[in-house]
């Protein structure tokens, strides 16, 4: 699925802590815990609950978290709507880890078991 290299330049350009409060509030507001959230992000991006605080208080963009990030092997598997956008058709490969994230994010705040938001295949 294309998107426009305006869409991608934004995302790339938009830092993680800008972001990351809104995924705390769509989560907890969901019934859904901030313990829960860090293990959905380290699942996918490797990094533990420090290495985040880092990321957040040195206020990198996305381009520079996923640079950083060492995404899981399984990530691939991460498939459906998110955004308007189905994230396995998304062929730049910043936004597709974007919307990655977005779409772990809502399956938390969704209810859905954390073993198939995971993808223990």
């Amino acid at each position: 699925m294309k998107t426009t290299p305006e869409h991608d330049e934004r995302i790339a350009k938009m830092t993680f802590a800008s972001v990351y409060p809104h995924y705390i509030t769509k989560v907890e507001g969901k019934g859904r815990t901030k313990k829960e959230l860090l293990q959905v992000i380290e699942w996918l991006t490797g990094f533990n609950e420090k290495k985040l605080k880092e990321l957040i208080d040195d206020k990198v963009t996305f381009g520079t978290f996923f640079k950083k990030a060492k995404l899981n092997p399984n990530a691939n598997l991460i498939k459906g709507v998110i955004c308007g956008y189905r994230v396995e058709e998304i062929e730049n490969p910043l936004t597709q880890q974007v919307r990655y994230l977005d779409k772990l994010v809502d399956e938390l705040a969704k209810g859905k078991k954390m073993d198939k938001i995971l993808r223990n295949v």
